[in-house]
């Protein structure tokens, strides 16, 4: 009887290994992303290290909401990467041209937010592929980070997109569902709480409402984290002084 109770726990163990071995594998993040097929990188915060943050804008640009942010960013000589959609893109190119000359970095989020998990691994690249171009066309640069919509990522988002690109997610505690209008208070007062070195903090430029909570919530944030010592980065910045 003893033996057998051993071999159940000897079972248990090794099965519980191979979870959690595979939970490793699929939700470690920062470091060089493995997978069978390719040695794409999953990015979800920087150096731990060094006082830095990446500011990261979702879902743009919107003609009012994506222009304020612009302004306020120009005002704390602060730069961020905005994660686009395609279609928007092509409806305010200005703003697109407008982020790369003043020096921002502009990642793909698809060409109209898709839901990755019920498309096919063509519709993906398909997606995929018309946001770099018209981010191409409008910024003049190849876009070289990536954010699946809702964070899904899975051996078929990987094996879709260009392997030159790095999958930007966010760090755990720094998604605010900004979108929502949670209030402006709530917004700044997660961030300001919350913020730790290397952190990738995902915010929102298009919301479906008639006012931004975020754009807002910025004027507070903003100056306090650069009276906190916080230099703010691009993403490929932080990738690069994260290496």
């Amino acid at each position: 009887m003893r033996k057998k109770h051993i071999k159940v726990q000897i079972t248990v163990i090794i099965i519980f290994s191979i979870i959690l071995g595979f939970s490793i594998k699929y939700v470690s993040f920062g470091n060089p992303y493995k997978t069978k097929s390719n040695q794409q990188k999953l990015i979800s915060y920087g150096s731990k290290e060094q006082k830095i943050i990446a500011l990261t804008f979702d879902d743009g640009p919107h003609p009012k909401y994506t222009t304020e942010i612009l302004d306020l960013l120009n005002e704390y000589n602060i730069k961020a990467t905005f994660f686009v959609l395609g279609k928007f893109a092509e409806q305010y190119p200005e703003i697109i041209k407008r982020q790369a000359k003043e020096g921002h970095e502009i990642g793909n989020h698809t060409y109209s937010h898709i839901n990755v998990k019920k498309v096919s691994k063509e519709k993906i690249q398909e997606e995929f592929n018309k946001t770099q171009e018209i981010i191409l066309s409008l910024a003049g640069v190849e876009s070289k980070v990536f954010r699946p919509p809702y964070g899904i990522f899975d051996e078929k988002i990987i094996s879709a997109i260009n392997k030159e690109c790095s999958i930007v997610l966010w760090s755990q505690n720094e998604d605010h569902k900004d979108w929502s209008n949670p209030g402006v208070k709530k917004i700044a007062d997660t961030i300001l709480s919350q913020i730790e070195n290397g952190d990738i903090i995902l915010l929102h430029d298009y919301v479906y409402h008639n006012e931004s909570h975020t754009v807002e919530a910025l004027k507070i944030i903003l100056p306090e984290l650069k009276n906190k010592g916080y230099k703010f980065v691009t993403l490929s910045e932080l990738i690069e002084i994260s290496k």
